[in-house]
Parts: C-alpha cells; structure tokens; sequence
C-alpha cells in the first residue's frame, strides 16, 4: 500500500490521507507491514481476508483496489466474486475459516470458537494475532473511505457484476 512513486499519479486514498501527514505517517507504516515482505501471511490468504473485509464493509474502493492485488496474489475471477457474495460459493477448509472469520468479526466483533480452532489448526500464534489486526486495518480502512467518499480511480474495477450492495458512500468530503 505504498504511494505510487514520482512517475505515477497518487491513489486517491494516499491524497485524501496526506492531508493530515503524521496519521498517513502511521497508517503507512502499519499498511506497510501487512502488505510488506515483513508480513506474516501468504498473499492469496492475506487477499482473501481483505477482499471479503472490504465487502462486509461495502467499500467498493477497498474491493476494487484489492481486485487487481487479489489477482496478481493467484485469486480467481470466481472466487472474488464469491467474496462479494454473503454466503456465496464452496472454499476450501483453510480459505472458508478465512471468511468466516471476516464474517463473524464483521458481525459480532468476536471470532467464535469453532473458527478460533479451524484457524488454529493451519496458522501459527503469530499469524492469528496478524490475520486479526489485517481485518480490523482493513475494517477502519473502508470506513475511513466510504465516510469520506473517496472515489475509485478511472481505472479500478469496482465491484463484481450482479453484487446488489448497501448505498454507494458520500460523495468526497476530504
């Protein structure tokens, strides 16, 4: 989630932020670290968890932005529109407790047991304190995005075709 370099124009959402540079600061640091080679979590699964995270969260920006990342990481055109569609679609064991985390977090702010432990049975402890703190950036991420109506670049596909979601966000406040 680094800004793009002098030769490419800035994603909105790194404008929008630098207009308050110590948080972008921090907010890079931290997108940064789960995006980065320091991360924890393969590409394809920290993918997942932040496609279905901006879905939950209706941030056609996050899912359009993460779309074109999902892909390059080996996601399917299949499975990312399984991941805008509640209940949509067969995943494997390992890849459905990844949703249903998202969806239990999304819903209740607790991952419930029997997913606590179908997780537990693939990732390590440092992984499940990563794959919690990449949902909830990711949760704040399109809030912060939706509330301040940033628009998705010409570019950027939005959501997948037939995906009937919550009102579009504000327009562009920031």
């Amino acid at each position: 989630m680094p800004p793009g370099d002098a030769d490419q124009p800035q994603l909105n959402i790194f404008r929008t932020l630098g207009r308050n540079r110590p948080l972008f600061k921090g907010f890079l640091a931290l997108g940064g670290h789960l995006l980065g080679e320091s991360g924890l979590l393969p590409a394809r699964e920290r993918e997942i968890v932040i496609l279905r995270t901006g879905f939950r969260a209706g941030s056609e920006y996050e899912f359009g932005q993460h779309t074109r990342i999902g892909h390059d990481a080996g996601l399917t055109d299949d499975e990312i529109a399984r991941l805008a569609d509640v209940g949509g679609g067969e995943w494997s064991a390992d890849d459905g407790a990844l949703v249903a985390m998202v969806d239990e977090l999304c819903d209740d702010d607790v991952v419930s047991e029997p997913t606590w432990q179908r997780l537990a049975a693939r990732w390590s402890e440092e992984q499940l304190l990563e794959l919690l703190v990449l949902a909830g950036y990711y949760r704040l991420v399109s809030g912060l995005l939706n509330s301040t109506g940033v628009a998705l670049e010409p570019e950027t596909p939005g959501w997948p075709d037939g995906t009937a979601l919550r009102p579009a966000p504000r327009e562009q406040r920031a």
